[in-house]
């Protein structure tokens, strides 16, 4: 008998864009690509520990598509690459939370990345949105959600 059964992993991330008087400003749901290199890090995790886990997520001003073969950002927002807050794991979905201060990933933001690093490393998947105008005093917090099923 063929086995039909086939594993995928999809994302899902909600963007929160705050004023600096606390006042949410706008606020977008989204979904994401897990890229092939964030595929081989969940395979490889299944038999060994050969890459170091998720730990980081970064914004950036791309707008080319999300594609598989994609292993950074299209243009990473300098220094804007930060520790992940919370890592949640239910059933077959990890959460990752980060937040983004004041002054931190300033700009026109496109993109958002996860990272097993503080300034390389493997990507684990990657998103395009609309433009969010992150202001200099103007916080953001990223929440992604992956489900393997």
């Amino acid at each position: 008998m063929q086995n039909l059964e086939k594993l995928s992993a999809k994302g899902r991330l909600h963007v929160v864009l705050t004023g600096p008087d606390g006042a949410v400003k706008e606020t977008h749901d989204l979904r994401n690509l897990v890229v092939d290199s964030g595929l081989a890090f969940i395979v490889s995790r299944m038999n060994a520990t050969t890459y170091d886990v998720m730990s980081h997520m970064s914004l950036g001003e791309g707008t080319t598509a999300a594609a598989a073969g994609d292993t950074a950002l299209e243009s990473e927002v300098a220094a804007s690459r930060v520790a992940l807050d919370s890592v949640t794991v239910a059933a077959n979905q990890i959460t990752y939370v980060a937040s983004f201060g004041a002054g931190v990933g300033t700009g026109s933001i496109t993109e958002s990345g996860i990272f097993n690093d503080a300034a390389a490393g493997t990507m684990l998947c990657r998103t395009v949105f609309p433009v969010v105008t992150k202001q200099a005093g103007d916080s953001m917090t990223v929440t992604w959600t992956i489900t393997v099923q």
